[in-house]
């Protein structure tokens, strides 16, 4: 049970902990139907990219082994679609989310690519996830984590699902590492991504929250000891973009 006097950040606001999912769901149900528009718009192009390096990172088999893949936060289905493409026929990949439009939109974008057979969506909480002990080969969540009120819980949950020897991949907004970029990253972060969200979903306010978020995330060092202190073994992480993203990566032994 959660204390009353609990809280944590929502953004730069201090929230009771209680509230941040609400909080948080009520972002994704705002910008859903325009997510991966905007994800192109905000990076460039880049996103995609970054994705391409966590599929080549997960290196999902390519024959017919069984291979079952926990996409937790993975709501459009982009993760688990790239890589249901580059793995074999026995592949399958379930995407959890907690946020029943994200699903929405990533059932309908599985049936346009005819990867319905392939992918499965479950409404979930990557706090408390309803799945049995050591049922997945590999856990990855892109972009998610920072926006989880608990992250030691989804952390220790992530351990949980993971039959020994599997891999836990994390994709996530990280600190800018190369002096200049940095200062450019804040101004079109805080200047330009807010009224870019107005344009494109009519919601200014989902976005600042989530540059805001990002800011609040630990550095890489710092998270990689949460990830450490879960109980995953093998724990690195690779900067990616100077910095403005990060993959972390540990096994379960």
């Amino acid at each position: 049970m959660d204390r009353p006097d609990q809280t944590t950040h929502f953004g730069f606001r201090d929230v009771p902990l209680g509230e941040k999912q609400t909080l948080v769901n009520d972002v994704f149900h705002s910008v859903a139907q325009r997510y991966d528009l905007m994800n192109d718009l905000m990076s460039g192009g880049l996103h995609r990219a970054w994705k391409d390096v966590m599929i080549t990172t997960l290196d999902p088999p390519k024959g017919d082994r069984p291979f079952a893949l926990l996409d937790v936060a993975g709501g459009t289905g982009d993760i688990s679609f790239r890589a249901a493409k580059t793995a074999g026929t026995g592949f399958h990949a379930t995407v959890c989310d907690i946020n029943t439009d994200m699903l929405a939109v990533g059932r309908e974008r599985a049936t346009r690519q005819h990867l319905d057979d392939r992918v499965s969506f479950v409404e979930g909480n990557a706090e408390a996830l309803g799945f049995a002990d050591r049922s997945f080969d590999a856990y990855t969540i892109a972009f998610g984590i920072r926006n989880v009120p608990q992250i030691e819980l989804a952390l220790r949950e992530a351990y949980r699902m993971l039959k020994p020897g599997s891999r836990f991949l994390c994709l996530e907004f990280s600190t800018v590492d190369v002096p200049g970029l940095d200062r450019i990253y804040d101004l079109f972060s805080f200047k330009v991504i807010p009224p870019l969200g107005r344009a494109v979903t009519g919601d200014a306010e989902s976005y600042q929250y989530l540059v805001e978020s990002i800011r609040k995330f630990p550095r890489p060092s710092a998270f990689a000891e949460m990830i450490t202190a879960a109980g995953f073994a093998r724990v690195k992480w690779q900067s990616l973009s100077g910095g403005i993203v990060a993959l972390h990566s540990g096994w379960r032994l």
